[in-house]
């Protein structure tokens, strides 16, 4: 933290407009958790607070793109061997090759619909009330070297970790801080930029990866919502965004 602080402090300002994004797999998933994440929450999915809400089969990123919810990972934050109503962990496939599978859901969800819990019915603690939340939620490597996927971009931003963000579920708009981040021209890593800012629309982004890479990065945190925190992981590969809206500085002619 200390080493990004002081290179941070030297960066230029980073430059604004639509340039192509690779998201490092250090970023640690904050995309995919925000992006996409919250919205296959069956209980925001069945209240119509989802953009994906009744989209089960239909296409909802590209067909690189595989999501999974996997609690069972051994020693990660947000693994369990049962979740708060007593239903057995599973390992549960969200999204296939760019097709929307299903949802997470609790007991409550699962009778609501006909199905089978996923066994992601979590609470804070013995005075919340169990609902729908992640575990271990990450998008499955590709076949791509990273320094591929980097080599392939002529002019654009390699985010390396990113910082605070907000999603609308509803329709699926984000907008988040990158606290480490550097331009890539032709090719190769190029000077580090500070004050980066990534707009874009979730399910859009999710459809127009063009790149996945081989590794996988995970990262830490205690989600939010309903006003419970439950401790989750977060995990994505390196990935190449085409064209995203970065806000920065404007660059003169």
């Amino acid at each position: 933290a200390t080493k990004r602080s002081l290179l941070m402090l030297s960066a230029r300002k980073a430059p604004m407009g639509r340039m192509p994004v690779v998201l490092s797999s250090e970023a640690g998933g904050t995309m995919i958790h925000e992006a996409i994440g919250h919205g296959l929450e069956a209980d925001l999915a069945q209240q119509g607070l989802s953009v994906y809400s009744r989209k089960i089969g239909e296409s909802v990123a590209s067909s690189l793109i595989t999501v999974v919810d996997d609690p069972t990972l051994p020693q990660k934050r947000g693994s369990y061997t049962f979740d708060d109503e007593g239903t057995p962990s599973q390992r549960t496939l969200l999204v296939e090759e760019g097709i929307l599978k299903r949802y997470l859901h609790d007991r409550l969800t699962a009778l609501k619909e006909g199905v089978e819990s996923t066994g992601n019915g979590r609470r804070e603690s013995y005075q919340n009330k169990p609902i729908p939340r992640m575990s271990n939620t990450l998008i499955v490597p590709g076949k791509t070297k990273p320094e591929e996927i980097i080599r392939s971009v002529e002019k654009g931003l390699l985010v390396k970790k990113m910082g605070g963000g907000q999603v609308n579920t509803v329709n699926g708009n984000f907008v988040f801080e990158v606290s480490e981040g550097y331009l890539i021209e032709k090719g190769t890593l190029a000077e580090p930029v500070r004050g980066a800012i990534l707009t874009g629309n979730g399910p859009q982004v999710l459809k127009e990866i063009d790149m996945v890479g081989n590794d996988l990065g995970f990262g830490i945190g205690t989600c939010g919502k309903d006003g419970q925190g439950v401790p989750v992981a977060d995990a994505q590969p390196t990935l190449r965004i085409p064209e995203l809206v970065v806000g920065g500085q404007q660059e003169t002619p």
